[in-house]
């Protein structure tokens, strides 16, 4: 049993790309909407990305073109590939599970 494991942040350069990963053995995981929210320091938490049990998806406007979420339902696993970094991406990142309070999340920095 694997209760949402998030994974995959780090420190990178402007410019640069990261993948996170999110696991979680929930039986709901292929019929539920999931997505992304992130937190920069002394910010409220803000929504960045979802994606259906089809796969169809939406971004917050400042990632569009840049993030792409999606997801591997016999995984179990949801992925979110961000490309062409920027320093207001530095933030916790975590995932939204219908059936789960939120996990300790992701550090992500960009920074030079």
């Amino acid at each position: 049993q694997v209760h949402l494991v998030e994974s995959g942040g780090g420190l990178v350069q402007p410019g640069g790309s990261l993948r996170l990963s999110c696991e979680d053995s929930g039986v709901a995981f292929s019929v539920s909407s999931l997505g992304w929210y992130r937190q920069a320091p002394e910010k409220p938490r803000e929504w960045v990305a979802t994606i259906t049990p089809n796969g169809n998806t939406n971004y917050k406007d400042s990632v569009k073109g840049r993030f792409t979420i999606s997801r591997d339902n016999a995984m179990n696993t949801m992925y979110l590939q961000m490309n062409d970094l920027k320093p207001e991406d530095t933030a916790v990142y975590y995932c939204s599970l219908p059936w789960r309070d939120w996990g300790q999340g992701t550090q992500v920095t960009v920074s030079s």
